[in-house]
């Protein structure tokens, strides 16, 4: 595969005419190696006949170099031997400069788009059904107390489950707890477990991990999403080994919705026995897959046959971190994905298309915390203005006044929304730096340093939390004042048992940070996915994700 790499930086730096004059010394610069190496790779490739290479006598003289092989072909090559060793994240950097200047990509992406999806082979007379499934973001952990990313939570929450489900139909459902109750003050909560639920690792469920998990998230330092609800959590026993009893500082509505999350998801007690990295590799949980292997760049599902809700039908699932966006393949195009999440586009008559009812909403924020030109709210008003598509590029105050400089902070997955917040803020006068920070980083005062903050929310199921989180960390940027009516409307938010009431709620917390130019939303789009007809079962956890354990396949 090495040499693969060489060829196409070899043919990306020299290739063209039928034949090529060149030095060894050249060749040697352009490989990044000695001399002698040089000439070793150039004889290797000259014995697989992918290139003709005639030498000349004598050190600084030129010889004559022609490629027979095609390049793109031995980038094919590369990717399949690449995947099919699973290891592609370094092959397929490679591969990108290329493709920028070839119909590579396309190639790829055809063969591609054949690797993934659904293949099934039959081993000792038993149909085993694979989904192979790519992820754009790095899988660095499945530890609920430790992970940060969409992807990750995705995974999670078919190793894991919680003591509360969620059903799009019918709302909050029982999960590891088959019932449960809450006394008057609704402070003292009563899980009822279910009997006989195992662990991947051949452990019996008790209450005893039911008390773990939650005094792990109690007791944690990370600054981990829904942290506001958790803490609230006075005190956990096992009042026997299938009843738990949780008491709350006082009265929180959204404590059950929470418990549905993969945050709150149960863990064994038996993990402290080891490394709490190493369970965020190789975790144990009571899902219906078990993850049975996992690097770099691949995670690997195994069904788990004795699942207390059922099996499912899929036997194991492969999923492969690809570093760049796939663009879905022609609906007509035989080796297509057989599911793809946020699709670019389809064919209605070849692809069946679903919405799960979850939307994605970016905006950007003010902090008005800092002391700087955001203080002003006037400022602040022209400066969202130009946010408008519609708004015509002008600059700020009078044309002798210097560019107010501006900080934007983000993560990488919205870097390319904020580069497009500082491009528009430039063409109106303004002087943008956008600063890129890890998601654990993020959490941290790069935030309170920075002029704007771009964020994202994810409306599925879930949102009342999320909506909750996020406006506990708005009031970290903005004054006094406002901080206090955001906290004191949180407040009633969680005390509120009316789902609607809540709604309102939180709609007054938008509205006043609108008008008062501390929030404006950039856009919002569905969260959709695409599938070939052949695929059966498709539904969707609370997050908006394809629920795997439910996807099939028809014989055929």
């Amino acid at each position: 595969m090495k040499l693969h790499s060489q060829f196409l930086k070899l043919h990306s730096h020299h290739g063209g005419p039928a034949e090529i004059q060149v030095t060894l010394d050249e060749l040697a610069y352009t490989l990044g190696c000695t001399h002698r190496n040089a000439l070793h790779i150039i004889n290797k490739m000259a014995g697989l006949a992918w290139i003709a290479w005639t030498p000349s006598r004598g050190r600084g003289k030129r010889s004559k170099l022609t490629f027979l092989a095609d390049a793109e072909e031995i980038a094919l090559e590369s990717m399949k031997q690449a995947i099919s060793g699973k290891d592609i994240g370094s092959a397929i950097e490679g591969i990108r400069g290329h493709a920028r200047s070839s119909s590579l990509q396309n190639t790829l992406q055809g063969w591609l788009l054949a690797y993934f999806g659904h293949h099934s082979e039959i081993r000792s007379n038993k149909q085993i059904d694979t989904l192979r499934l790519p992820v754009n973001q790095k899988l660095h952990t499945f530890d609920p107390l430790y992970m940060n990313l969409l992807a990750e939570s995705f995974v999670s929450s078919h190793v894991f489950d919680g003591l509360v489900g969620r059903s799009s139909e019918r709302g909050l459902v029982p999960g590891l707890a088959h019932a449960w109750d809450v006394d008057s003050s609704r402070t003292e909560w009563t899980f009822h477990l279910r009997k006989e639920v195992l662990f991947h690792h051949g452990k019996v469920l008790s209450a005893e991990d039911v008390v773990y998990s939650l005094q792990r998230l109690m007791q944690t330092s990370q600054r981990t999403l829904y942290s506001s609800i958790f803490k609230e959590i006075t005190g956990v026993e096992a009042l026997n080994s299938t009843t738990v009893r949780i008491v709350l500082r006082k009265p929180n509505e959204l404590f059950l919705p929470f418990l549905c999350t993969s945050r709150a998801a149960i863990v064994p007690r038996d993990m402290e026995s080891g490394p709490e990295s190493a369970f965020g590799r190789r975790p144990a949980g009571t899902g219906p897959f078990k993850l049975v292997e996992m690097s770099e760049e691949l995670c690997v599902l195994e069904v788990f046959p004795y699942y207390f809700q059922g099996r499912a039908h899929l036997d194991r699932v492969e999923i492969l971190h690809v570093p760049f966006g796939i663009e879905q393949a022609q609906p007509d195009t035989v080796s297509a994905f057989h599911v793809i999440p946020n699709p670019t586009s389809a064919d209605a008559s070849s692809w069946s298309r679903i919405h799960s009812e979850s939307y994605v909403r970016k905006f950007v924020t003010c902090n008005t915390k800092k002391n700087g030109p955001l203080s002003d709210p006037l400022l602040r008003a022209d400066l969202l203005s130009c946010l408008n598509e519609a708004a015509s590029p002008s600059a700020p105050g009078t044309p002798e006044m210097q560019p107010i400089p501006l900080q934007i902070a983000t993560i990488p997955q919205y870097l390319g929304d904020a580069e497009h917040i500082a491009s528009r803020l430039v063409q109106h006068g303004y002087a943008c730096s956008v600063l890129s920070v890890s998601p654990e980083e993020f959490k941290g005062p790069v935030r309170l340093q920075s002029d704007l903050i771009v964020f994202s929310l994810l409306r599925d199921q879930d949102e009342e939390l999320r909506l909750f989180d996020l406006y506990q960390t708005l009031a970290q940027h903005v004054e006094p004042g406002i901080r206090a009516d955001i906290e004191g409307t949180l407040n009633l938010i969680s005390r509120e048992p009316d789902p609607g009431a809540r709604a309102e709620g939180f709609k007054q917390i938008e509205d006043k940070l609108t008008q008062d130019h501390q929030l404006h939303i950039l856009y919002e789009k569905p969260v959709q996915t695409a599938y070939l007809p052949s695929v059966r079962g498709v539904t969707f956890n609370s997050q908006g994700w394809v629920d795997l354990r439910h996807l099939w396949f028809p014989r055929v």
